[in-house]
């Protein structure tokens, strides 16, 4: 069963992961500035090379007390110091520093330069007709130039648009920044309800070990008194054993989950934590699916940053048809030349028209620039599919769940009351314990749909959140508060 939650949430999870790393690639390919479970590490490892989402920058130093750690925090922490958040990060920086380069294109560029020149000169090389009795060869002279260059375009179609488009990857990189926090949120949430899983299997095998042992006291104070056969005490040893065993493994199963949740969440190394167990039973927002449709198409990030990158990608074409359009640019300078008996200031302006007149390799990047727009608005179009069906499987996935955990629920309470029943048959000689064992056995199946259960249904929570475009503050709401 455990097995089985963990490919479902796969199912469920893998594309939200594969959606940000996406947006990373496409980000890499455009110019400089585009952007773009106990066992919770397969529930994404398994789908794709280890993202850096289940990693993080760990802070502090661990103390000696343990560390309470509810929802929130595990939430808190890890939008502080995931990896993946800081990555996502980084590319927001990175995108705003190639819109100041594309900015600086169409600002004025000015430079000094200080010269000192000491020269002779043969007039008589460069073809100058001396009278008579001048001679031929000038200096040695000094020569000294302190001037200002400036330059700036006054009409350049290609770096307007140029700007336009990292204006735009500018704001897609900051959706894709939002999208990659609610990720972040959506792995804290998952990771640490997984370790409440955990937890849960945990205590569930230590209760079922309790139960074995109770029943072997009881089998043997029977065989003493003669009322059951010496195989009855045997059974109930092995299930002694069995449990034991069961116990041993849950708990290390719940051990690996908190260091999953402590590596994702940036805990300092070492730290020792428990974890609060109680999640509020906050009802899920009465929406229809139009609704949802609705605010996921005008609210989730990641569908914003695609539109983001299409526009980008428009005025990356228009930046492609203006490089072979004319341009406008003006060049000046201004400096003081002193010789070795004058002194002058001297300037110059100058006004360039330039006119492309055969630029065949220009065509290319133009044939480019269509083809990244074609691709980008594809991306778009499917995107936006692929939120419609999101939003759907997200509300059967919730009430599928939903009537999981009400029949887990029920089956929990009848599997305990078969057992207690079984037990006092058992103790009246009516049966032997086999029948005891068959029904412990189905307490402890019972037990485990039920933890299953709950999980699905708070990671269904959390994934309808995500699918609305609101996960980082509607996961808090819906499993660990408003802060």
């Amino acid at each position: 069963m455990e097995g089985e939650s963990v490919r479902r949430v796969l199912a469920r999870l893998g594309g939200f992961v594969t959606t940000v790393m996406m947006a990373t690639t496409v980000s890499a390919q455009y110019p400089p500035g585009a952007t773009a479970s106990p066992q919770s590490p397969p529930v994404f490892t398994t789908r794709l090379p280890p993202a850096p989402f289940l990693g993080s920058v760990p802070a502090g130093t661990p103390t000696a007390e343990p560390l309470t750690l509810t929802l929130l925090d595990a939430i808190n922490r890890a939008l502080d110091h995931n990896l993946g958040g800081l990555l996502a990060d980084d590319a927001r920086g990175r995108a705003a520093g190639a819109r100041w380069r594309a900015l600086g294109a169409m600002l004025p560029d000015v430079a000094g330069r200080v010269t000192a020149t000491r020269q002779m000169i043969d007039l008589a090389a460069y073809g100058f007709p001396l009278p008579e009795g001048i001679p031929a060869i000038v200096g040695p002279f000094n020569l000294f130039d302190a001037r200002v260059y400036g330059s700036m375009p006054l009409y350049d179609l290609r770096a307007i648009n140029d700007l336009r488009t990292e204006q735009h990857n500018v704001a897609a990189a900051a959706h894709t920044y939002q999208s990659a926090r609610e990720l972040v949120v959506l792995v804290a949430a998952n990771a640490y309800l997984q370790a409440l899983a955990s937890a849960a299997r945990a205590e569930s095998a230590r209760a079922q070990s309790d139960t074995a042992q109770a029943l072997f006291n009881q089998a043997t104070d029977l065989r003493q008194n003669g009322v059951v056969a010496g195989i009855e005490v045997l059974r109930a040893e092995v299930e002694v054993n069995t449990e034991r065993l069961r116990v041993t493994v849950s708990q290390n199963e719940f051990e690996k989950a908190k260091l999953q949740l402590a590596r994702i969440i940036g805990l300092p190394v070492g730290q020792v934590f428990t974890l609060v167990s109680e999640l509020p039973n906050v009802p899920i927002p009465d929406l229809t699916l139009e609704s949802a449709l609705e605010r996921a198409y005008r609210m989730r990030p990641d569908y914003l940053a695609v539109l983001e990158r299409v526009k980008a990608a428009e005025t990356a074409r228009a930046a492609a048809a203006g490089d072979m359009l004319p341009s406008l640019h003006l060049n000046a300078d201004y400096g003081e030349l002193v010789a070795s008996t004058s002194s002058h200031s001297t300037f110059a302006v100058v006004g360039a028209l330039n006119v492309p007149i055969f630029q065949g390799g220009k065509r290319g990047k133009l044939m480019e620039a269509d083809a990244d727009l074609r691709s980008r608005r594809a991306e778009a179009d499917d995107l936006k599919a692929g939120i419609y069906y999101d939003v759907k499987t997200a509300f059967m996935d919730l009430q599928a769940t939903g009537e999981q955990l009400q029949v887990a629920t029920r089956a929990r309470e009848v599997a305990q009351t078969a057992l207690t029943q079984s037990r006092d048959r058992f103790a009246a000689g009516v049966t032997n314990n086999v029948e005891v064992v068959q029904a412990q056995e189905a307490v402890s199946r019972a037990n485990e749909q039920y933890i299953n259960a709950l999980y699905l249904y708070n990671v269904d929570k959390a994934l309808l959140a995500r699918n609305l475009g609101d996960a980082e503050q509607a996961v808090r709401r819906y499993l660990g508060g408003s802060r």
